[in-house]
């Protein structure tokens, strides 16, 4: 009997490979991390006394690192219990609740004829491949190669050449006896009732195949040479094998790689071939991309089935926000504990492949280090562009958080968002008050009795549901933004971006998305942005300092210039010369940016720490902690590294208007 892919896919998916397996193993309860889906047991197919059989849920195999066996569900069972592949799919099916599909004949003679369409497509497949070679596929051979891409990186994509002609794909596949309506049924031509005679759908395109999630080619995407056509990107149109909402370009690929050895982890999902591809040959594999269209939601359950937090990763322009945006609504509906998203938002101007053509994979593994998860992304949505003056503002900036997160079916989810909202919103507003409005430098970070007006506890060195910290770490700058006064790389941040507003010509979807962990800095950065988007005819510092003194922020500013000057970094002050000014404008974000990473990084470790103190993995355990003094060993050298910004407008000489001088 035959079982068509989907049922297939759709038992494995329900049931763990872990609930298969463990039911002749036992696992070790030492190496095995169930909050990771990540199993180990000693092999039931050879004898051992230490566990060397490892079993993944998130990929739905086995493999002894002994004996060298591997498989699925039905492997397993087949090989270690000697039953037929179809009573193992019986087993499976009955732990699923699914029904064993009655014989169908016309199910059987659809899934002939999509082995048989598939055929086709590889034909035209490797008539593409033959046509990029030819002396019709020059122009296209040179476009690739002034891409960056290599002879193997495009023979590893079999990209092709859809040559300028009507008939050429069609000809060639009639030659070799392939009926009309089977090159009709993949999408290869155009045609209908209104057409008299059909034609070739791809004409002067680069050709990048589509691929199944088992490697068939399913349908094709072209690549316009020509700057006059009408659409730049084209895809095949939905046929009986694709469904572009249902697919991901590299898909079965990057899920190989989360397999491998290279230490992919996760799932990145960019916005083009070209994307993936440049990314694929600067050792970065893991990354798959939606067809020339926003991200379904389909699409993202495909991901979820194969890692439990992939990576969005978007252009860091207008669109680029909008379309992160967009997939924050997808995602939402369909959180689960540990199952979400993070969003990488990449360098204005910039995409995957401009930042790995000079400089390799380093640059955007930084981006994806820089990585924000879903609930950042909500609250910048929410409150990136607003002013929050009054109490109805802030009663509407609270609701509409409310709202959105309410769109969380697991209710434990939505509780814990709920929370999140409580301290951010809590943090954000505390010093609001009239008393604290010419202080906000200074405010506390305490409500009274310990608690905030939204219910939330103040944040401090131990918050709710995070875990306490060191004493040495609460004192450091990743976790004293709501102390006295703003760290020194925030104050630098700043006041260079208030005394120089012409950085933000050059730099500004940058600078509007630093996310000060200084309170007083949150809301003298919302204004300020708005103040800029208020702006019709070029930035002028005194008229952006005279908007933000009309908000309140005329103490803080000056707190922030004495502070600035007692540290004696001039440039970050009003005299400093743009060039001395954009280069401490840039080391001390440089600063910030590390700082950033390190806290996400301690957060990952203390949680880490708990999963394995929870699952009393005495060997985890100690490995973390060591990995977590290493963080704050950084954190100390961090701080004392704050004075490299140190002194730099000193040493330049340069004040604004002149080339030397002394300040």
């Amino acid at each position: 009997m035959r079982f068509s892919n989907d049922f297939l896919d759709e038992i494995r998916d329900r049931v763990p490979i872990s609930a298969v397996v463990g039911r002749r193993v036992t696992w070790d309860r030492k190496k095995t991390n169930v909050s990771r889906q990540d199993y180990w047991a000693c092999c039931p197919f050879h004898g051992e006394k230490s566990p060397s059989f490892h079993c993944e849920d998130r990929k739905g195999r086995y493999h002894c690192f002994g004996c060298g066996v591997s498989g699925d569900h039905f492997r397993f069972l087949t090989d270690l219990e000697g039953l037929s592949f179809v009573e193992a799919v019986q087993q499976v099916a009955d732990m699923a609740g699914i029904a064993m599909p009655q014989p169908d004949p016309q199910a059987e003679r659809r899934e002939r004829e999509r082995t048989t369409l598939q055929d086709v497509m590889e034909m035209a497949t490797q008539f593409f491949q033959d046509q990029l070679q030819t002396a019709s596929g020059a122009r296209a051979r040179a476009y690739l190669r002034e891409r960056g891409l290599t002879g193997r990186t495009i023979e590893t994509f079999r990209l092709g050449y859809a040559p300028e002609s009507r008939n050429a794909l069609k000809e060639h596949l009639a030659a070799k006896g392939v009926p009309k309506d089977q090159i009709e049924a993949c999408g290869l031509v155009v045609h209908g009732p209104d057409i008299p005679v059909s034609y070739d759908r791809f004409r002067d395109r680069i050709m990048f195949p589509i691929l199944s999630s088992r490697d068939k080619v399913i349908a094709f995407g072209g690549r316009a040479m020509s700057p006059d056509a009408m659409a730049k990107y084209l895809n095949s149109n939905e046929t009986e094998l694709f469904h572009k909402g249902n697919v991901l370009y590299n898909f079965s690929r990057a899920r190989r790689a989360l397999q491998g050895a290279d230490g992919a982890d996760t799932l990145i999902a960019v916005e083009g071939y070209m994307d993936v591809i440049a990314l694929h040959q600067a050792g970065i594999e893991n990354a798959v991309a939606p067809l020339g269209t926003a991200l379904t939601e389909n699409q993202l359950q495909l991901m979820w089935k194969t890692t439990p937090v992939p990576v969005l990763c978007f252009d860091g322009d207008g669109a680029g926000q909008r379309a992160a945006f967009r997939a924050v609504d997808i995602a939402l509906p369909h959180l689960k504990p540990g199952q979400s998203v993070r969003f990488a938002m990449l360098p204005d101007g910039k995409d995957p492949d401009d930042l790995v053509k000079h400089d390799g994979r380093a640059p955007f593994d930084r981006v994806m280090a820089e990585a924000q998860p879903l609930a950042a992304m909500v609250w910048t949505r929410e409150v990136g562009s607003g002013v929050f003056d009054t109490p109805e503002k802030r009663a509407e900036l609270e609701a509409k958080l409310k709202q959105v997160v309410a769109g969380i079916a697991d209710e434990n989810v939505r509780r814990h968002y709920q929370q999140d909202i409580r301290d951010r919103l809590y943090a954000f507003f505390q010093g609001s008050q009239p008393q604290r409005a010419e202080r906000g430098y200074q405010s506390n970070g305490r409500g009274q009795g310990g608690q905030g007006r939204f219910g939330g506890r103040a944040p401090g060195p131990v918050a709710a549901g995070r875990g306490a910290i060191s004493d040495r770490l609460a004192r450091s700058g990743l976790v004293r933004g709501h102390q006295e006064q703003p760290t020194l790389r925030e104050s630098v941040l700043a006041l260079t971006i208030v005394n120089h507003p012409n950085l933000l010509e050059d730099e500004y979807d940058e600078i509007a998305a630093i996310e000060f962990e200084n309170v007083a800095l949150q809301k003298l950065w919302s204004s300020l942005l708005t103040a800029v988007a208020e702006v019709d005819h070029g930035l002028n510092r005194d008229v952006l300092v005279g908007k933000l003194e009309i908000h309140g922020h005329g103490a803080l500013l000056r707190a922030l210039d004495q502070q600035i000057r007692n540290a004696r970094l001039w440039t970050a002050t009003e005299i400093a010369a743009a060039e001395d000014a954009r280069e401490g404008y840039r080391q001390a974000l440089s600063l910030y940016k590390r700082a950033r990473a390190l806290k996400r990084q301690r957060k990952e470790l203390e949680r880490e720490v708990a999963e394995a103190t929870e699952a009393d993995d005495a060997e985890r355990i100690d490995q973390l902690i060591s990995a977590l003094h290493e963080v704050q060993s950084e954190v100390a050298r961090m701080e004392n590294q704050e004075a490299i910004i140190d002194g730099f407008g000193v040493m330049s000489g340069r004040v604004k208007g002149a080339a030397t001088g002394h300040h």
